[in-house]
């Protein structure tokens, strides 16, 4: 990504953040999480953006843990859709949707938050994975597939940490203790049935971006369109 692109995600996200936390946050509203969740979900896009394959090694594992540790976040914001269920869309008189511009305000802003984190963070994804293909010279649509595999697997139980557990990432470094106990006792078949369903989630974004982008770069290296 340019560096023009760069910054045209980073202020769109810095001006949404300041829009939810003026307008949600200040105001005391339930869906005030919007501007907290959005900026830790907005964290793994900022750190993929300070790495590359040609950093030194501990710069890169560094840079590279970082954004393992904070990657769920992206993802998780698609569970605050559930939040929507705390507004009543529809009129009791003749059970159709109301149109109350408040309501559908609270739609736009949770749908915004929800795509623009899971879109960016996705292409986090695809931009670490191929910085660890080149890095272990492992070029190909099948290595990258195991790759994205894997760190989903991990997204996918990150998300469940977040939702259910309700650990944030600093808990690791101010309680790592409580956290490390937490982790260890939190597995069971019900766990491993969401993770399953949030790792199907993810890839289903991941192989329909990654169709959409092989599709169109072969149509713009067929007809010569870019």
């Amino acid at each position: 990504m340019s560096k023009r692109f760069k910054w045209v995600v980073r202020t769109a996200f810095f001006i949404y953040i300041i829009y939810a936390y003026l307008t949600l946050y200040r105001q005391g509203n339930f869906f005030s999480f919007l501007a907290l969740n959005t900026f830790l979900a907005y964290l793994p896009v900022e750190i993929s953006f300070h790495m590359n394959e040609s950093q030194s090694k501990i710069i890169y594992w560094l840079l590279f843990v970082c954004w393992l540790l904070f990657y769920p976040n992206a993802p998780y914001v698609l569970t605050d859709l559930f939040h929507l269920a705390r507004v009543n869309p529809y009129d009791a008189a003749t059970g159709l949707m109301k149109f109350d511009l408040h309501l559908w305000l609270y739609f736009t802003n949770l749908v915004i938050s929800a795509l623009s984190c899971c879109l960016m963070g996705v292409w986090s994804l695809e931009y670490v994975t191929q910085t660890i293909q080149i890095r272990f010279r492992k070029p190909g649509l099948g290595w990258r597939t195991i790759i994205v595999t894997v760190l989903t697997i991990f997204s996918s139980v990150g998300v469940y940490v977040g939702r259910f557990l309700r650990l944030h990432t600093a808990y690791l470094f101010f309680d790592p203790g409580f956290v490390i106990k937490e982790l260890i006792t939190m597995w069971s078949p019900r766990m491993l049935a969401f993770v399953f369903m949030m790792f199907l989630l993810q890839m289903t974004v991941w192989v329909s971006i990654t169709i959409g982008r092989i599709t169109i770069t072969n149509l713009d290296s067929k007809y010569n369109l870019q």
